[in-house]
């Protein structure tokens, strides 16, 4: 139904008055030149502690940015109090573009999906060879989740005393995936530190696992107490030999040679959100031979041209292998 005639000026519109007298919305933003860059180190409950010029911060997000959230790892700008003083709380304005995003869902029903990280340079995926028994399907799903969200995987297992790493190591040897092995012996006194953290210089790190695998007690290590300062309080997070992350939390390595992540333990890792086309990404010895598959080739179809790329000698055939395995890694569950 129209209200008003064809030819109308602004004298005939009517406004609505506003009711609860405070300022009408507007799509105008304000620049906030001002703000300070800042880097987030953990979330909880609405209040983000982020780290700038050295200093712990506590902030808020602004309304203008709407529903888009920070998460650990994000590049913000900052406005307000930034003395890092107790009770004070700064805004954050701005969110600059990531990098890279390590993301999860419930399970591979759920269209919800949770942002763990940004901007992570690679994933460490710690995984105990016994007590607890490994479990290669979590393992593919956190690869998967790695080559989707432009993160480097690496593989660090653990408890090598109790089990060898052979045959695990069999199953991602064709993946080209970096790896660590430790003892429970050197995570328990440390060393297992010194194993790892020549693959972290540099980089910023998130580490994934499940419950008793490890992996708080190698943050730890990783991280002693005398580093923790720069990050104050926050660091009441995590605890010394028992698992008690409730949510991720980056922490800097020794001599600013990088920053590691630590991550709640995971019992699953949805996949929903993950376009399986991007998962061959990470197979660029294949990419060429998917050039004669047919429009939205799943590459695990008799149609597909990979067979016939391998079949003549382009690529290893356990590389092929590989890719099926991960790509049908949503159809099966993780404990299989």
């Amino acid at each position: 139904m129209r209200r008003y005639g064809k030819h109308t000026d602004e004298d005939d519109i009517r406004s609505r008055p506003n009711r609860k007298g405070n300022r009408p919305r507007t799509n105008i933003r304000p620049k906030h030149e001002e703000a300070v860059e800042g880097m987030v180190l953990t979330v909880d409950r609405g209040r983000l502690t982020c780290l700038v010029d050295n200093k712990v911060v506590m902030a808020m997000k602004a309304r203008e940015l709407g529903r888009k959230a920070a998460v650990v790892g994000d590049r913000v700008a900052i406005v307000g109090d930034l003395s890092g003083e107790k009770d004070t709380l700064a805004r954050i304005v701005r969110i600059a573009p990531r990098t890279s995003v390590l993301r999860r869902t419930a399970d591979d029903d759920d269209p919800y999906e949770r942002v763990v990280v940004a901007n992570a340079d690679q994933l460490a995926i710690v995984t105990a060879l016994a007590d607890p028994e490994p479990r290669p399907r979590l393992i593919d799903r956190c690869l998967v989740a790695a080559f989707d969200g432009g993160l480097t995987p690496l593989l660090v297992l653990t408890k090598s005393d109790l089990a060898q790493p052979d045959k695990l190591l069999e199953l991602y040897g064709h993946l080209d995936i970096p790896y660590v092995v430790t003892s429970r012996e050197e995570l328990e006194s440390g060393g297992a530190a010194d194993v790892v953290r020549e693959h972290l210089d540099g980089k910023i790190t998130a580490f994934v696992g499940h419950s008793g695998v490890g992996k708080t007690t190698l943050v730890n290590t990783l991280v002693p107490v005398e580093q923790r300062r720069v990050t104050g309080h926050v660091n009441a997070v995590t605890g010394r030999g028992r698992h008690t992350t409730t949510s991720a939390l980056a922490l800097p390595l020794a001599g600013d040679a990088g920053w590691v992540v630590d991550t709640p333990g995971v019992r699953s890792f949805g996949l929903h959100h993950v376009d399986p086309s991007r998962v061959i990404l990470a197979f660029p010895d294949l990419v060429p031979g998917t050039e004669g598959c047919p429009r939205a080739c799943s590459h695990d179809e008799p149609d597909c041209a990979l067979d016939a790329w391998v079949a003549e000698g382009h690529a290893d055939p356990a590389r092929l292998y590989s890719l099926r395995r991960l790509l049908s890694t949503r159809e099966r569950t993780e404990g299989d």
